[in-house]
């Protein structure tokens, strides 16, 4: 793989089964991700975006096909190994924000630096918080802030690796508009910053509008949109 592809997926299949049996979601889908691009993946409400997103980042495995993420193989890896090949590399930032809510927005933010064993880890959880605003709010937990500012720990917590890659799904979606534009000016300021690839699953326009190439997903494949 070209050390200029970040994420490549290749003939991705995903099959269910469910209670109105069995379901094909992606079929023989192929997509190449550019380090540094902005991308944002569009479809109606159950196309298989997320899904999409997940396989990508090594969250779930594919029933067919390659998934290539940071110059690695997935197929083939344990959870712990794609774990610990997302650790430091990838970025991930939820629709519902997914912070643990028994630890302050400092030490969300701070958890994964540690894990990956960032020398400077306290020191980078911070300025990350400190970068998006929230300062003043670090020592507060998850229930006692916004839904705005608890999507700006998250991205806090997803920049502060330094990652290669950052998926974001719908990171908007549970926001207000206001809110939500905060967040999208927010996203793309820090990917400018960090050149981090951006790949976002959204249904908002404008924020799509902020990315260098859009994609529909329909049928369970991609085709591209002016």
């Amino acid at each position: 793989m070209s050390e200029q592809i970040i994420a490549h997926a290749i003939d991705l299949t995903k099959d269910i089964t469910g209670p109105e049996g069995h379901l094909t979601i992606l079929s023989g889908l192929d997509l190449e991700i550019q380090a540094g691009e902005a991308l944002a993946i569009l479809g109606a409400s159950g196309s298989g975006k997320s899904t999409l997103l997940g396989l990508l980042a090594g969250l779930d495995r594919p029933t067919a096909g390659e998934v290539w993420l940071c110059g690695r193989r997935l197929n083939g890896l344990s959870e712990d190994e794609r774990a610990a090949l997302r650790a430091g590399h990838v970025g991930f930032v939820f629709q519902n924000f997914q912070l643990l809510p028994s630890l302050t927005a400092y030490e969300n933010v701070l958890l994964p630096l540690e894990l990956t064993g960032a020398a400077d880890a306290e020191q980078r959880a911070a300025e990350a918080i400190a970068r998006v605003g929230l300062r003043p709010r670090a020592h507060h937990y998850p229930h006692q802030l916004s839904g705005g500012e608890q999507q700006r720990v998250a991205i806090a917590r997803a920049y502060a690796p330094r990652p290669q890659v950052l998926f974001a799904d719908e990171p908007t979606g549970n926001l207000d508009q206001a809110t939500g534009r905060a967040i999208i000016e927010l996203l793309f300021t820090l990917r400018r910053e960090t050149g981090t690839a951006l790949v976002l699953v959204t249904h908002d326009p404008e924020l799509a509008g902020h990315c260098d190439r859009r994609l529909r997903l329909n049928n369970g494949c991609l085709e591209p949109l002016a």
